[in-house]
């Protein structure tokens, strides 16, 4: 099916839903369905952020200013994550207790709008790797509209630059509990910590990156070709990182891997 067709058949599925709340991040996934859905039903499509410590401040800013540029009817609900012991303890299926937490208070939200269906921006190409949040958003009864328009990660991107979106090619992204080891406590220091190591990071120019934490140790993943960049300022960029609190400082030279984490599962 061409991505136009697609696109049509998003739509279609969309409108058959009358009402609609989507659980937007500011991710090109969720931008799009949201941007989409309130082009289909309006004011009856309802974007929610959740806002948890896992999610850094400047994507949170940055979702915000995205929702308002775009018009969006949207909401910024509270999402504390860190009390739940589970969670905290940081075992493999991390992901799965936090959609299940999440998809609680997104079910509160609609319940209260009259909505019946909750949305989100869950897609085929999400498929190839370990992901147990959608086995907990399935459960939940989270409605994967890209899933079954038969869209991929690879047309998202296409669809969204073809209506003009600005996150078209906006870096992948993950929750910050992510770049936690498995096994090991997540705490708001820690995430704390890979929040502003990823920040200094960007700053310096580099883009779709992470920074893994492993004790005191911060593992950088990197696209291969910035590579040489940092080995050329590896002092300097050691130097910033220690300061933030680590002790150690690598660079993984496999580069950037989204979810390398689950390499050890």
């Amino acid at each position: 099916m061409m991505r136009a067709d697609k696109l049509e058949d998003l739509k279609k599925r969309i409108a058959e839903k009358g009402k609609l709340l989507v659980a937007y991040s500011g991710g090109v996934d969720s931008t799009l369905l949201a941007k989409v859905a309130h082009g289909v039903l309006g004011g009856e499509a309802l974007a929610v952020i959740l806002d948890s410590e896992t999610m850094p401040r400047s994507e949170l800013e940055q979702a915000r200013a995205l929702a308002t540029s775009l018009g969006l009817n949207y909401r910024v609900a509270e999402f504390s994550i860190l009390g739940e012991e589970q969670f905290v303890h940081n075992p493999a299926a991390r992901c799965y207790i936090c959609k299940k937490k999440s998809a609680a208070i997104l079910k509160s939200i609609a319940a209260k709008q009259g909505i019946n269906c909750i949305a989100d921006g869950v897609n085929l190409s999400d498929y190839r790797d370990y992901r147990p949040g959608i086995a907990a958003c399935d459960e939940e009864g989270i409605w994967h509209p890209f899933v079954e328009a038969a869209i991929t990660k690879e047309d998202i991107r296409s669809l969204a630059q073809s209506i003009g979106l600005p996150v078209w090619n906006k870096p992948t992204s993950a929750c910050l509990a992510s770049r936690i080891a498995y096994g090991e406590p997540i705490t708001e220091k820690k995430l704390r910590m890979v929040e502003e190591a990823e920040e200094y990071l960007k700053s310096l120019g580099f883009g779709q990156l992470r920074v893994r934490v492993h004790g005191r140790l911060a593992r950088i993943e990197l696209l291969k070709q910035d590579m040489a960049a940092v080995i050329g300022g590896s002092d300097e960029i050691a130097k910033g990182l220690k300061a933030i609190g680590f002790n150690y400082v690598a660079l993984d030279l496999e580069g950037f891997r989204s979810g390398s984490m689950n390499e050890v599962l």
